[in-house]
């Protein structure tokens, strides 16, 4: 049985994050766009269900696509970036 020495075990660590962070970087398209995606077609269904129409029944949709977008914006992008960047410094 090989023993592994603390420099092994550094280079096993830097290998397997490695590959999380190409795994991350390979579903955040999907981490952005899907979110999108999603709160458009809710602003979407309020704006024909609701405001043509003039029911307030769906201002909820209003609120959950405007809370899907901005947090898309405020957190995902910045998760995404800080990926990008830890990938090319490694």
């Amino acid at each position: 049985m090989i023993k592994m020495n603390e420099s092994m075990k550094y280079v096993k660590k830097e290998k397997t994050l490695k590959k999380i962070i190409r795994t991350e970087v390979i579903f955040a398209p999907f981490l952005i766009i899907i979110p999108l995606i999603v709160g458009i077609l809710f602003i979407y269904e309020w704006y024909y269900r609701g405001f043509l129409s003039g029911t307030s029944n769906f201002d909820i949709e209003l609120i959950l696509g405007l809370v899907m977008i901005i947090g898309n914006i405020l957190f995902d992008i910045p998760f995404v970036r800080s990926l990008i960047k830890i990938s090319r410094k490694k």
